[in-house]
């Protein structure tokens, strides 16, 4: 699957079962754990390198050990949902909701429940704004590059740069 774009990437996973929309992106070193049945994913969703998606705590080894109860688990779904971006090794724990309209910054971990239209950044993952607040932010540095070849793209951005 190294070969594979990040749109054929998505469409191979929701092949093989996971629950994924329409629309999404998975690029390489994502992982879904050791149970991705328990986790959905909405449209338009992109995972970038290296997230994690953990459906279960690994904490319970010292349960198991400590109670002599060596059957112990402890597993919890994961739900995205739509028009999300995950960034660079994330990673997203059990039993949490990242709502629709998301900006999960990269290196964040997903302890809890993201609502509807947050930006989240930093361990453990912490609300720093609206999609809103994003926006204006960032407005007088957002480019329409998206879709242009290699040299249209370097000419742009070399113009836009030009002082660095």
């Amino acid at each position: 699957m190294r070969t594979a774009s990040p749109t054929q990437r998505a469409a191979l996973l929701k092949r093989d079962g996971l629950k994924i929309g329409n629309g999404c992106e998975v690029y390489p070193g994502v992982t879904f754990g050791t149970e991705p049945y328990l986790i959905s994913i909405g449209n338009y969703v992109r995972i970038t390198a290296d997230v994690k998606f953990i459906t279960h705590d690994g904490g319970v080894w010292v349960l198991r050990h400590l109670r002599n109860e060596p059957d112990l688990d402890k597993f919890g779904p994961i739900h995205i949902g739509n028009n999300v971006m995950i960034g660079t090794g994330a990673i997203i724990m059990p039993n949490t909701t990242i709502g629709n309209n998301c900006i999960v910054g990269a290196g964040a971990v997903i302890t809890r429940n993201i609502p509807d239209n947050s930006v989240v950044v930093g361990v453990p993952g912490k609300i720093i704004g609206t999609i809103e607040d994003y926006y204006k932010k960032n407005k007088k540095q957002l480019l329409k590059t998206k879709g242009l070849d290699r040299k249209e793209k370097r000419k742009i951005l070399l113009e836009q740069y030009k002082d660095i």
